[in-house]
């Protein structure tokens, strides 16, 4: 189950970034739910040092990305501010450099990372959905890039991961409309990788973390780099690194711990080493 946070109602109102580690799942919860879980700017901020404290824990083996409460993933960026930190050319820019970097953290991040989706799931908030590795979402959850409303402009990397998605029609489809979709439609289009049913969505997800934490750490993240260098820009990705990091398995003291357990037919407990 996801842990539980109670901020007093002066910080909720303010927005934070939260972070928790329970057994091996590291959580980040997006929480401002009196603005639905709209993210300021130093919300945005917060993102990175948050990824980075959670990689940087050895026991920590996946990260999952929530919105407080039960009804709203994240319905975008906080347009209240946008009189002052979004107001011109110049102080946009910044911005979206801010948003950017968090899109980055959590697409550069070495461990799985999930998206717990439940509700609305629009603009910047479907743009750090993307930016994970894996999207889980609750029937009944709304998806949509409202850009085209407001006369903003979407960091292009994070445009990059939906066409990486679900393609340059429909994502033009998307932009272009402004529509809100559904779960069943987005899990249709690739959208989002897995829909379950309204009420459980912590069962599942709980289910689905645990086998991903029972997994050789090592693997995985070889298997995350090189599916990213696959399907990413062919000029970024450094190939000596990936194989480098596929090789270090067969030296690592899980890959001795895999084979015993095997032929010992169970369990295997891996160490990330």
């Amino acid at each position: 189950m996801p842990p539980s946070d109670t901020p007093s109602k002066p910080e909720r109102d303010q927005g934070r970034i939260t972070t928790a580690v329970k057994g091996p799942i590291g959580w980040i919860t997006i929480d401002n739910p009196s603005r639905r879980n709209a993210v300021t700017l130093a919300m945005w901020q917060a993102i990175p040092k948050a990824l980075a404290g959670l990689a940087g824990d050895e026991a920590v083996r996946v990260v999952v990305l929530k919105g407080a409460g039960d009804e709203t993933f994240v319905a975008g960026a906080d347009i209240s501010e946008f009189e002052t930190v979004r107001k011109d050319a110049a102080s946009a820019r910044a911005y979206e450099d801010s948003n950017a970097a968090a899109f980055s953290a959590l697409r550069e991040c070495p461990k799985p990372t999930v998206a717990m989706i439940r509700g609305f799931c629009l603009g910047g908030g479907l743009g750090l959905a993307a930016a994970c590795d894996i999207r889980i979402a609750e029937a009944g959850s709304r998806f949509g890039i409202p850009a085209g409303k407001l006369g903003v402009g979407y960091p292009p990397k994070a445009v990059r991961d939906i066409v990486k998605l679900i393609g340059p029609a429909r994502a033009k489809l998307l932009f272009y409309t402004a529509a809100r979709i559904g779960s069943e439609e987005a899990l249709r289009i690739g959208l989002i990788d897995r829909e379950v049913a309204a009420g459980a969505l912590e069962i599942e997800i709980a289910e689905f973390l645990q086998a991903i934490a029972g997994h050789a750490p090592l693997t995985l993240k070889a298997a995350k780099a090189a599916i990213d260098a696959v399907t990413g820009d062919p000029e970024e990705a450094d190939w000596d690194m990936v194989q480098a990091m596929a090789d270090a398995c067969f030296d690592s003291a899980d890959f001795a711990e895999g084979r015993s357990a095997f032929l010992e037919k169970r369990a295997p407990r891996f160490s990330g080493r």
